[in-house]
């Protein structure tokens, strides 16, 4: 039976993440950064900068630093550290290399989508703020697209449900759970027409559903002071021990470089034929790229909208950042482990088992030591984006019923639920329906993108020209 459903759903994933759509949001990401002139390198410290300082004054519902968390909560997760090792297990070495690629570009289209999330936003009396792609689809592009912003906010609700918030999150976790408490699956217990699971995984289903439950209830401020909490603390922790990886490990770096990119152009050269063409590789790369910093998705748009700035421009630099931490500093750093290790030539390995061998393989530290600080931040990373993709689908749900509250409510349950019964998805099943929801949502985002990319351009340059003359008045008030 789930051998129907597998061969069906690849089926499927295959014509959705086929050629036409990776060009498509490569595409994207290439006419914006041109047509803003690598913003993305030359405003980097200033995004960064903007990342840390909040905005005064500004109307929204959170900080900029806690909606840059929530989009972050919702960005850094199973993708970071299972994505990344099944697009290289799928794809080889190479596929890092895409991912990279697709990075670097997706810094630019998440400037975009941060621009107009706030430029087209809508803020009621009681400050509740409402924005993101099917906001910038109806008002930019005009009303006759508002089909077209169902179809995303549709498709929104969707992924959360089906796809990167509940699933595949919950599958990371428990996973991760068992195999450091019962990796023999010595407490086991078989439920009827399911299969046989262990206890481990049962009542980490039963503690992460409570957990999501009791935040969920406090909705996007307590969401969003979860995440800034969290967040930060876990991604510093990841970062510091990948960084001793690679410190122990340092004279493989260059020879692992050496297999990324050459395993980018030439797969086959490096897995001896196991994995198959460039295309493969790019493919697994860009798609687990966009699973894991959602670049193009049009997801943290609905986040930046809520922040309390003036400046359309501001948020999206520090929406812009989010790409940055998430793929630039957070994947490459597991990329690395898992190839400097040999990790992805293991047989048998299959998506947290990857990284954990890597870990296990390349710290000095015992090996329970090491597998229990990934469970860790494997469980943290997708705990919050489990609640970043709540806050997500809700506010899609929003907009398609017209912000009627017995929806939510329901829908709300039903992601806890979807959460109950996530570790009992295969894994396989799991990732190609996210992969499925991912590319159907990205379509209608990307097509206002490229419509609305002359909006980005002009509010830009409208900025820094400001900008500039605030600073030159500065200094001639300073003189």
């Amino acid at each position: 039976m789930w051998g129907i459903i597998n061969a069906f759903l690849t089926k499927v994933d295959d014509l959705v993440w086929g050629t036409p759509l990776i060009i498509l949001i490569l595409a994207g990401g290439i006419l914006l950064t041109l047509r803003l002139g690598l913003l993305q390198l030359r405003k980097l410290p200033l995004a960064l900068k903007y990342m840390v300082k909040n905005e005064e004054g500004g109307d929204g519902e959170v900080t900029s630093f806690a909606a840059l968390c929530t989009a972050l909560s919702a960005t850094i997760g199973t993708g970071n550290i299972v994505g990344v090792a099944t697009a290289i297990a799928a794809g080889g070495p190479g596929a890092l290399f895409w991912m990279e690629i697709a990075a670097f570009f997706g810094m630019a289209t998440k400037y975009a989508e941060g621009l107009l999330a706030v430029k087209y936003r809508v803020i009621d009396r009681d400050n509740h703020t409402l924005g993101g792609p099917f906001y910038y689809i109806e008002h930019g592009m005009g009303k006759n697209w508002k089909w077209l912003a169902k179809i995303f906010a549709f498709f929104g609700v969707c992924v959360g449900l089906f796809g990167i918030g509940t699933f595949s999150q919950v599958n990371g976790i428990t996973s991760a759970v068992k195999n450091f408490f019962d990796p023999n699956m010595s407490w086991s217990v078989t439920i009827p027409h399911i299969g046989t699971y262990s206890w481990a995984v049962i009542i980490a289903s039963f503690i992460l559903s409570i957990c999501v439950a009791l935040v969920l209830i406090g909705g996007i401020k307590r969401i969003a002071n979860v995440s800034q909490i969290i967040v930060p603390f876990m991604a510093v922790i990841y970062i510091t021990i990948c960084l001793l990886l690679m410190i122990c490990n340092f004279s493989a770096i260059p020879g692992a470089i050496k297999v990324i990119v050459q395993g980018a152009f030439n797969p086959s050269a490096i897995t001896g034929g196991v994995v198959g063409s460039m295309i493969i590789a790019m493919q697994k790369g860009v798609a687990r790229g966009i699973f894991s910093n959602e670049a193009g998705l049009g997801s943290a748009p609905i986040a930046a909208a809520a922040a309390q700035t003036k400046e359309p421009v501001r948020q999206g630099l520090v929406s812009m950042t989010g790409t940055f931490i998430d793929t630039i500093l957070i994947c490459t750093m597991t990329g690395l482990s898992i190839v400097i290790t040999g990790a992805w030539q293991v047989s048998g390995l299959e998506g947290v088992g990857v990284t954990t061998y890597a870990f296990n393989q390349g710290l000095p530290l015992p090996a329970q030591v090491s597998s229990f600080i990934l469970m860790m931040c494997l469980v943290f990373f997708a705990f919050t984006t489990i609640l970043g993709w709540d806050y997500y689908s809700e506010r899609c749900l929003e907009y398609l019923s017209g912000g009627k509250v017995k929806y939510i409510k329901a829908f709300r349950w039903l992601y806890i639920f979807a959460v109950f019964i996530g570790p009992y998805m295969t894994v396989k099943a799991v990732w190609t329906i996210a992969d499925i929801f991912n590319g159907l949502m990205a379509l209608p985002n990307m097509i206002a993108l490229f419509a609305l990319s002359g909006v980005v351009v002009y509010e830009t340059k409208k900025y820094f020209i400001r900008r500039k003359h605030r600073e030159n008045r500065k200094k001639k008030q300073e003189a």
